[in-house]
């Protein structure tokens, strides 16, 4: 964990956590150097913490087994990132297109040193709560679904923000049918309905990039999204059918375009932020 408070700091940290392949870098910088969300949002006066999920990063000193096999898959990760269809870049995106930025990018990704446990993170995480107290849980990507697990877990968890997430918790008797695409196949996860109306007791907001198509289609990238922001809808539901407080936000509806999977990093970062300050200061958690 690294943390930073500022002098006269609100009253709520805000907590990240990244996704799949990546650590705590994910908040720091961008692939061409401009400040990231930890930087932006400490100018806004937020405390910031930055999580290393275990067995990841600078948390990888791992007590399970696991073996590293040296794969060059840069060009999968390009598609399912959504950045282009490897060598081309898509029109429009919000990622910057010199050789040297896109090298820094995949240099921040980062192998698991044990096997990703959904259980040990959001122990982990909740954990971290215990300590920091109140706060606003920022997830990205395969964060999601420890991020949901570990507000159900921790009352400190006082909202959840997340980017892209790759799953969701659905109420025992309510969980939708699998959903099929070309990643596989993609189901939430059932928890009790005690556990799942937690989370109608605190505000959620779910922002997703551009390349998401609404029909099934060939594009790794695009069908791996497709998916998840099909079952991210009817999380979204669920969560408001149950008298919550949850809003899915799709960027290119309310006109921001371009956007990769990471919306946090890509060009106009300051203009997805201010989305999410806007959202907290509606939400009187600011």
């Amino acid at each position: 964990m690294f943390y930073q408070i500022p002098d006269h700091a609100r009253p709520l940290p805000l907590v990240f956590l990244h996704g799949a392949g990546q650590s705590s870098k994910t908040w720091e910088t961008t692939a061409d150097g401009r400040e990231g969300f930890q930087n932006i949002f400490l100018r806004k006066g937020f405390s910031t913490y930055l999580v290393d999920q275990p067995r990841r990063g600078k948390a990888g000193r791992s007590t399970g087994t696991s073996t590293l096999e040296p794969i060059a898959d840069e060009q999968m990760w390009y598609e399912i990132f959504r950045i282009g269809i490897w060598p081309n870049y898509h029109q429009g995106v919000q990622f910057p297109k010199d050789k040297e930025s896109l090298e820094n990018f995949f240099r921040q990704m980062t192998p698991n040193t044990g096997a990703f446990d959904q259980e040990v993170v959001s122990n982990s995480m909740s954990a971290l709560f215990d300590k920091t107290g109140p706060g606003i849980l920022i997830t990205h990507s395969q964060g999601g679904l420890p991020g949901w697990i570990t507000g159900i877990k921790n009352q400190h968890v006082k909202a959840i923000v997340a980017y892209e997430p790759g799953s969701y918790p659905f109420p025992e008797g309510e969980l939708p049918e699998p959903i099929s695409g070309r990643t596989g196949v993609l189901s939430g996860v059932e928890v009790s309905t005690d556990d799942f109306m937690k989370l109608t007791q605190i505000p959620i907001v779910m922002y997703f990039g551009d390349y998401i198509p609404e029909e099934v289609t060939h594009e790794l990238g695009a069908e791996n999204w497709r998916t998840r922001l099909t079952l991210g809808r009817l999380f979204v539901e669920a969560v408001n059918r149950h008298g919550g407080d949850a809003t899915l936000v799709e960027l290119p509806k309310i006109g921001i375009y371009g956007n990769t999977h990471f919306l946090m990093s890509d060009l106009n970062n300051i203009e997805i932020a201010d989305l999410l300050s806007a959202w907290m200061k509606e939400k009187r958690l600011d």
